[in-house]
């Protein structure tokens, strides 16, 4: 069965911009001249704009010199497409709890690296105000301080691909409670070892950084291991 003229047309132009024929910032053939170009009508070249817009692959401004631009590439926006394909990987029966622990290890322990040797004063800033204090906080409140302090050492490696690529671990929707059954205790030596992984950005010791790194997914692989 042929895909919607919209689906056809909106496949094109996002082939056009992945490919790079179209860059970042370059502005797209007006409207009219799409509809005679390809044929069809102009609430399906607008239907195929709106598309593109929702995954983030262009914007359009109104006015005199408005028009359909593609945007410049933003780690966080396009991990949302990402983090729905995470999600329904990881709630099959084929994905589990130990193979998102592998991934992480996969990332998280050179990314750490890369993050202590590269980073900025400005990450450092990010970094610090995503800990938590697991006497006061809620478990809300420490799983996201835990979501965001993961991928402000993403970007920290300088490498948005890092960002890209880590943001739907922390992003995803679980079909178990990753919560349920931790060991007393649990939160406070994730704090810890926040604290620890910091300090070792702080010292830019690339070395201890994943050493740190790694020993925080060894914590996590026990506690969790009755789970899995």
């Amino acid at each position: 069965m042929r895909p919607p003229a919209y689906q056809v047309l909106a496949d094109e132009l996002r082939a056009d911009i992945t490919s790079g024929r179209l860059q970042p910032g370059e502005r797209l053939p007006p409207e009219p001249e799409l509809c005679v170009k390809t044929g069809v009508s102009r609430s399906t070249v607008r239907e195929a704009l709106r598309l593109l817009a929702s995954q983030h692959l262009i914007v359009t401004t109104r006015g005199v010199t408005g028009g359909s631009f593609v945007a410049h590439p933003d780690a966080e926006q396009l991990a949302d497409s990402l983090t729905t394909g995470f999600t329904l990987l990881t709630n099959s029966a084929g994905v589990g709890l130990a193979d998102v622990l592998e991934l992480r290890r996969a990332l998280e322990v050179p990314g750490a690296g890369l993050a202590a040797a590269r980073r900025g004063e400005e990450h450092l800033i990010e970094i610090r105000g995503t800990l938590f204090d697991p006497m006061v906080d809620d478990l809300d409140t420490m799983m996201l301080g835990h979501a965001a302090f993961h991928t402000a050492v993403a970007k920290a490696t300088g490498n948005p691909l890092f960002e890209l690529v880590v943001r739907p671990i922390y992003h995803a929707s679980y079909g178990e409670d990753l919560t349920a059954s931790l060991p007393d205790g649990y939160w406070m030596h994730i704090d810890a070892d926040h604290r620890q992984l910091l300090d070792c950005l702080v010292a830019r010791d690339a070395a201890a950084a994943t050493r740190a790194a790694s020993g925080h997914l060894d914590y996590i692989e026990a506690a969790t291991s009755s789970r899995r």
